[in-house]
């Protein structure tokens, strides 16, 4: 059945009303959250809004390019230029420089996470379980608190693109360093770097069997599971052309790499080796490019020399293949376009993929510049974590991202670190429709401070970040609020639920 806004709305009032009914007693939030010995600051109000009965370059910017505007985003933005134009153009440029970002609220928020920068070795001091909390909770604080947002946003991109589940082996311990060194240090790098470093990423050689992939007699048959997800999810995509012998051909490219594993030595754990004794040393062909031969009375030096360029060398096929251009720029456009995106913006952003090398900023700023995205507004529903997050960004909240969070990411089954497939989490929206009714409940517990003591908003401050109440509703829905939205969220006694509930807020 398909409801008007207006039915959403209405409909939805009775259900806030009555899950408002308990536990809404005022609770008095501080104007700053405490974290260890610093604060989170919070800007003090009224801020302007957007002042159209549509979404804005602006608003979209901020809905696409983030997690979700919070208060004083919108006038932050808009000032950087004189029209629309001009200031989304600033936007991106500040985005794509995030190390000049000055970030002293995500700083403060994840300080306490230290365990995250500790060297490979040292992670497996830790019990498996706090490795796998820190990094959830730091991917949320992240996400809600950091202003070099789009970065954030691709972090989570490629999360999902080079996606390990931390439960298997000794990923437990690895996918901290894989998080740190591939996914975050590349996120706004070059693909090829990034496809490099996630090759040769410990986590990924025991997610995918490379480590277990090699070639010591006659008998031994390459580990083929790395190579076909090197080619099916990570470059060329499902349709790029390649043949099962292409996969079994890539897979004794890459035999003779491991990694020291904890059940074998305590002696450099994680650390990633190259056997050349374990390397097939035979003639390989993949997707038509002969890698030749070892020689048969190569000294080791030159065995081990030559059978690791042999990865360099499939990377060096496969990372800039057209398959893979059309691949990532149909993925991206999914993500920031529609998730049927028009075939003339994936083929300008695969052009310009191409062009710059894989150079991802360049590749973005190909997709941005697309009509398809410039005038494609509002369509998207947002994932369960963009969802949640763009809430208490919304809001203006303070959190921890504790237990509360966490149980409502895995019940709407969007946790960070848990998708248990090496394709990642879905993009479009129809595996995410389920989850709508805990949407409702996120949104009820978080407008009256149920969730748990560290979630928190203040909601006499963030009525004082706006001149009036539909200037907050501006805010919330990214435009204009109709005649019809203003009368049911004044009628419902809880307004703030039903906007944080609502199509256009769950749409991004």
């Amino acid at each position: 059945m398909n409801f008007s806004r207006r039915h959403f709305l209405q409909a939805g009032s009775a259900a806030s009303v009555g899950a408002l009914a308990v536990g809404c007693e005022k609770i008095e939030v501080p104007a700053a959250l405490r974290i260890g010995p610093r604060t989170i600051t919070m800007p003090e109000g009224p801020f302007a809004t957007p002042s159209g009965k549509d979404i804005d370059l602006v608003s979209h910017a901020l809905n696409r390019l983030t997690f979700g505007s919070r208060p004083q985003d919108y006038q932050r933005v808009r000032k950087l230029g004189a029209t629309e134009e001009a200031a989304f153009a600033a936007f991106l440029d500040q985005q794509f420089m995030p190390e000049r970002l000055d970030d002293p609220n995500c700083e403060n928020a994840i300080r306490r996470f230290e365990v995250l920068q500790e060297p490979l070795g040292e992670l497996f001091e830790y019990q498996e379980k706090h490795l796998l909390d820190a990094l959830v909770r730091s991917t949320v604080l992240r996400a809600v608190f950091s202003e070099r947002q789009l970065y954030e946003v691709m972090v989570n991109f490629w999360s999902d693109h080079f996606n390990i589940d931390p439960s298997k082996g000794d990923a437990k311990w690895l996918k901290v360093a894989d998080d740190r060194d591939v996914i975050r240090a590349h996120a706004l790098g070059k693909f090829p770097d990034m496809l490099r470093a996630s090759a040769l990423s410990p986590a990924m050689l025991w997610y995918l069997d490379g480590r277990v992939n090699k070639k010591a007699s006659a008998s031994d048959k390459p580990n083929e599971n790395y190579a076909r997800e090197l080619m099916e999810l990570h470059t060329l995509g499902v349709h790029g052309g390649y043949t099962q012998q292409d996969v079994m051909e890539v897979a004794r490219c890459l035999t003779g790499w491991t990694v020291q594993e904890t059940h074998r030595s305590k002696l450099n754990l994680g650390s990633v080796e190259f056997q050349p004794l374990l390397h097939d040393r035979g003639e390989k062909i993949v997707l038509g490019h002969v890698i030749p031969a070892i020689p048969k009375k190569a000294k080791p030096g030159e065995i081990e020399r030559l059978g690791r360029a042999e990865l360099d060398t499939v990377l060096g096929i496969v990372g800039l293949h057209p398959s893979t251009a059309k691949f990532i720029a149909t993925k991206l456009c999914q993500r920031f376009i529609a998730d049927e995106p028009p075939a003339d913006a994936v083929s300008a952003v695969a052009e310009k993929f191409i062009a710059s090398g894989g150079n991802i900023p360049a590749t973005l700023r190909a997709l941005f510049a697309t009509d398809a995205f410039l005038t494609t507004r509002g369509n998207k529903l947002k994932r369960p974590f963009h969802y949640i997050v763009s809430a208490l960004r919304a809001t203006q909240a303070t959190t921890d991202a504790g237990s509360a969070i966490q149980d409502y990411l895995l019940r709407m089954g969007h946790a960070p670190f848990h998708y248990p497939t090496p394709d990642g989490y879905p993009e479009k929206a129809a595996p995410w429709l389920g989850t709508l009714l805990w949407r409702w409940n996120f949104a009820v517990g978080l407008s009256n401070n149920t969730l748990d003591k560290e979630t928190q908003i203040n909601p006499e401050k963030l009525k004082a970040s706006f001149a009036t109440e539909e200037n907050q509703m501006a805010h919330l829905l990214g435009r204009v609020p109709t005649a019809d939205e203003i009368t049911a969220c004044k009628a419902s006694g809880a307004p703030l639920a039903l906007l944080l509930a609502s199509p256009s807020f769950q749409k991004c």
